[in-house]
């Protein structure tokens, strides 16, 4: 994964509470496969109408929204089924950072797995930023070394959990983390070994006995 140290880009404002991830991805296009690009199925029902015709005032719809790479909404955002293709939508779609008071707990997991940054913030600081990003895609700057979010003349802290920080900050997924300790656990192993031998494999008493 790619690390995460400073995103200074566009951000957009999704000003909605409880964005769940059956609308960041209806559930019929899960049928596709990854590779034809899943950010074209963000939050697709939310943009469009009924006929399938995009909605012009819909942020995402907006002149240089595809280049944004921060999202700000409000609270419960990724809530609902656990599928991690809510969270590809996102990534396929160019967001690296989305920014919400709360998250569902399974979406931010994925996120982190995925290099997508949940960046938890106040209730009233969301509202500063919705505000400062206004209908349009506008400047933002997330520095995740700092845990800060700055719009403007609108800046506010972010909190994430501190294994979550290491990880997008090294880009490093659940094995890249292992591996940091890669040394204590074979010295572990070892010493286990030595304590308790008989835990060890031992090949088959017929193997043992064909060799001879």
């Amino acid at each position: 994964m790619q690390p995460i140290t400073v995103l200074h880009n566009l951000g957009v404002a999704l000003a909605a509470a409880n964005v769940d991830t059956d609308q960041l991805i209806p559930a019929r296009f899960m049928k596709e496969p990854r590779s034809v690009g899943y950010g074209q199925f963000l939050l697709y029902d939310v943009r469009h109408d009924e006929h399938g015709t995009p909605d012009a005032e819909f942020i995402l719809h907006r002149p240089k929204a595809n280049n944004a790479e921060v999202m700000v909404s409000r609270r419960n955002f990724g809530a609902g089924s656990s599928r991690e293709a809510a969270v590809y939508a996102l990534v396929d779609y160019g967001f690296r950072c989305v920014v919400a008071p709360s998250f569902g707990d399974i979406f931010a997991s994925n996120a982190v797995n995925n290099g997508l940054l949940p960046a938890v913030v106040e209730e009233e600081e969301a509202e500063r930023l919705l505000a400062a990003l206004g209908d349009a895609p506008a400047d933002i700057y997330v520095d995740l070394e700092q845990q800060l979010i700055r719009v403007a003349e609108v800046q506010v802290s972010f909190s994430i959990s501190p294994v979550w920080r290491t990880k997008l900050l090294n880009g490093w997924d659940d094995i890249d983390m292992t591996r940091q300790h890669a040394h204590t656990i074979t010295e572990f192993a070892a010493h286990y070994s030595a304590q308790f031998p008989w835990t060890a494999a031992q090949p088959p008493e017929s193997a043992i006995i064909s060799k001879g």
